[in-house]
């Protein structure tokens, strides 16, 4: 055996030393897909002969693809791996249109638009066509636009197309204009790149056979995430020698979101029916009980082809722990306790500990837990919750409803929502208030007198005025309200979540609409205070932990992330939080099968970054714009077997209202039997308590929040609701999820 085979498993040997045609190659989690790949492709250039220049490896990542280069080099030599043709989708394609696009009458000096030249031409089209900008925001439609074109489908196509609503008939309009305007600049943009190399091999064969003859080995990483545009892509370069090998995974597609179709992966075989399939099963990452949850999860829905069995060398490992906390807190609050804990004892670092999170709202109770214990953090992929810009939007509104002289906070939302106040006028207005010797406030006040000299127009003083009496309007409510409910009121007067659909797609527009209601149930916690001192202690306790200093980034930190952004990673220890119905999986996706599927995969996705320890964690309760709600354990937690979990402190019965437990076994969309292999139902329920246990003044303790004096104790649906003052502070605990002691 060659040394370069040494180093592999048989599977993975088996996977490099394939004949050639076509391989499918189905790599679980942790399986060393990348380790395959690379050794094929040394395997190709040592063993088979195969020149590099006749290799090409398209990946999904820059990273990935330096990554591959860096191991080829060790493998092959730089030389070598310099030669082969390797890079993203999109690189690859743009260095393919460089020698070809005159083909389709374009020149080859093309420039490539980014996001932001993007956005700058729709501007324009939009201006041409007189579309109201504020109500079709570029970004939205460059979006529909993106998902048309990875699906192939051009201007007129489209316009064919039946539309729903203005907005849509908008994207029709501004389409073919764009493309124009496009050629025009000789530009293209991102999608464009794929769009019109597939264009170009379907309508040019000569030219696709230059390709054909150049490349007789073709690799190709993360099939399963390809969209329509790559597909084809990949289906043009193997259609003559289809010596073709791809490595993926349909359990980890994801990305249906961004276009992609996992039936590329899993209609491989009838694509080429003569296909080598191989599966990657040992897993160097996680131990076998983290792997057998995970396993249990996907392996409930469907029972695929091929069915990968992971195994792993690792040993059993600790059982992965179920943690069902009272609220979103309670939860923050165990999963901050428990990485002090690993850390104290040595276990682990903090920058082996990941929470991860289906959405992005998700992170501030996790942030303020962090932050109260002192614990370093980082969100990867995104921004800390109070730096989020419409949460920060939202709080210079409650800024400048409580002090109108806060000028910073009045001119970060003068012209948000737009209401035609640009950007010469906010210069303008400065310069003019410091002429005067005013805050920019008082400002706005004079050009109330008719007689004032102002250096403004009429419209734009017109504008001025209207953002003003919307202000006056807030700083009255500010003193009557509650400040939940002056968030609701600041929210309708500026029509905050219409504004946010006009700025940002669907799927992003929610999220940041979630964090909006995020916040305003952080208020809600205020409602105890009196209402004159609601808001200034709120705004005081928010500017405390958003202006927690920043970390160096080589610091030790606990990495707060989302499932979507986790792919690819591995930490010591995971907790996975909000493993609920209308979170995971989420409330848009219980009704379409596709999308719940790919639910579940992500949280497959989320178990398997794990290496050593895997915690579970959901809420009995959640607060949701200002309404406590009982929250459902995820339908997917039903698919676990109870032996495979650690539930230290998991109530004992169930919760008055009626609801699945996380072992009902009820777990798909529409399954009206039980789940074959599901060994649990739902427990029976205890009777409800007829008077209080606990009494104001005694002494308790908590398995987390330690010894505390019980302030009050009430029943409340069937259960005994007790408020206890800890050391930190307050909490409303469930008597019988808590399992408060007495202390004598």
């Amino acid at each position: 055996m060659s040394e370069l085979l040494q180093q592999l498993n048989p599977a993975q040997r088996r996977a490099v030393e394939a004949a050639d045609g076509p391989v499918l190659v189905l790599a679980g989690p942790g399986s060393g897909k990348t380790r395959v790949l690379t050794h094929r492709v040394a395997y190709l250039i040592a063993e088979r002969d195969v020149d590099p220049f006749n290799i090409l490896a398209v990946t999904f990542t820059n990273k990935a693809a330096r990554e591959m280069k860096d191991r080829l080099e060790a493998l092959v030599g730089a030389s070598a791996a310099q030669t082969l043709s390797m890079g993203t989708f999109h690189s690859l394609c743009a260095r393919f249109l460089r020698r070809d696009i005159v083909h389709l009458e374009r020149e080859r000096d093309f420039v490539i638009y980014d996001s932001d030249d993007q956005q700058r031409l729709m501007r324009r089209v939009l201006r041409e066509l007189n579309i109201d900008e504020k109500r079709n925001q570029p970004r939205a439609v460059l979006a529909r636009i993106s998902s048309a074109k990875n699906e192939l489908v051009g201007p007129a196509e489209y316009a064919d197309l039946k539309h729903v609503g203005l907005f849509e008939s908008n994207v029709a309009k501004c389409y073919p204009r764009y493309q124009a305007l496009l050629q025009e600049a000789n530009a293209l943009d991102f999608d464009d790149l794929l769009s019109e190399t597939v264009r170009l091999f379907a309508q040019y064969p000569e030219v696709l056979a230059k390709y054909h003859d150049r490349f007789s080995a073709l690799l190709v990483d993360e099939y399963q995430d390809t969209n329509r545009a790559q597909y084809l892509f990949i289906r043009h370069l193997a259609a003559r020698q289809r010596n073709l090998f791809v490595v993926g995974d349909d359990d980890q597609s994801i990305y249906l979101f961004r276009g992609a179709d996992v039936r590329n992966i899993l209609q491989f075989e009838q694509d080429y029916p003569e296909a080598q399939v191989i599966l990657l099963e040992q897993n160097y990452r996680s131990t076998q009980s983290i792997l057998d949850s995970a396993q249990a999860v996907i392996h409930a829905s469907h029972k695929p082809k091929h069915l990968k069995r992971l195994w792993t060398e690792n040993g059993g490992g600790a059982q992965v722990r179920l943690h069902e906390g009272y609220d979103q807190d309670e939860e923050a609050a165990f999963v901050a306790d428990e990485i002090v804990r690993l850390i104290a004892a040595g276990e682990l670092a903090a920058r082996d500990c990941a929470v991860m999170y289906r959405t992005n709202a998700q992170s501030r109770a996790v942030e303020e837990a962090l932050i109260r214990r002192t614990l370093p953090y980082q969100i990867i992929g995104g921004t800390r919750f109070y730096e989020r810009k419409e949460v920060r939007d939202m709080l210079a509104y409650l800024r400048v409803a409580h002090n109108p002289y806060d000028s910073v906070s009045l001119m970060r939302i003068i012209n948000w929502p737009g209401r035609g106040i640009g950007e010469r006028t906010e210069k303008d207005l400065e310069r003019w208030a410091t002429t005067l010797g005013v805050p920019i406030f008082q400002a706005l006040r004079e050009l109330e007198d008719p007689a004032t000299s102002s250096p403004f127009a009429v419209r734009t003083i017109t504008a001025l005025l209207g953002f003003l009496h919307l202000l006056d309007e807030l700083i009255a409510a500010s003193k009557t309200l509650p400040i939940a409910e002056l968030i609701e009121r600041i929210v309708a007067r500026v029509a905050a979540r219409e504004t946010l659909e006009r700025e940002y797609d669907l799927l992003e527009a929610e999220d940041r609409w979630q964090n909006l209601v995020e916040l305003r149930d952080v208020a809600e916690g205020y409602k105890n205070l009196p209402q004159e001192n609601q808001l200034s202690t709120f705004l005081e306790e928010v500017a405390l932990v958003a202006e927690v200093d920043k970390l160096d980034p080589n610091a030790d930190k606990v990495t707060c992330i989302t499932l979507h952004q986790a792919k690819g990673l591995e930490y010591g220890a995971v907790f996975l939080i909000g493993l609920e119905e209308g979170l995971l999986p989420h409330s848009r996706s219980v009704d379409d099968r596709d999308q719940l599927e790919e639910e579940r995969r992500l949280l497959y996705v989320g178990m398997t970054r794990a290496q050593h320890k895997l915690y579970l964690c959901c809420a009995t309760k959640r607060l949701n714009y200002g309404r406590t709600t009982v929250s459902r354990p995820s339908r997917f937690l039903a698919d676990i077997p109870k032996a495979l979990l650690h539930t230290p402190g998991r109530r004992s019965k169930a919760p008055a209202a009626p609801q699945a437990t996380m072992f009902s076994p009820r777990s798909a969309l529409g399954d009206k039997q039980p789940v074959v292999g599901s060994r649990y139902t739902r427990p029976s329920a205890a009777p409800p308590p007829s008077a209080t246990r606990f009494a104001a003044g005694q002494q308790v303790r908590h398995a987390t929040f330690g010894e505390g004096i019980v302030v009050t104790s009430r029943l409340v649906d069937g259960d005994e609701e007790v408020t206890v003052r800890f050391s930190d502070r307050e909490r409303r605990l469930l008597a019988s999820f808590a399992n408060l002691e007495l202390v004598e």
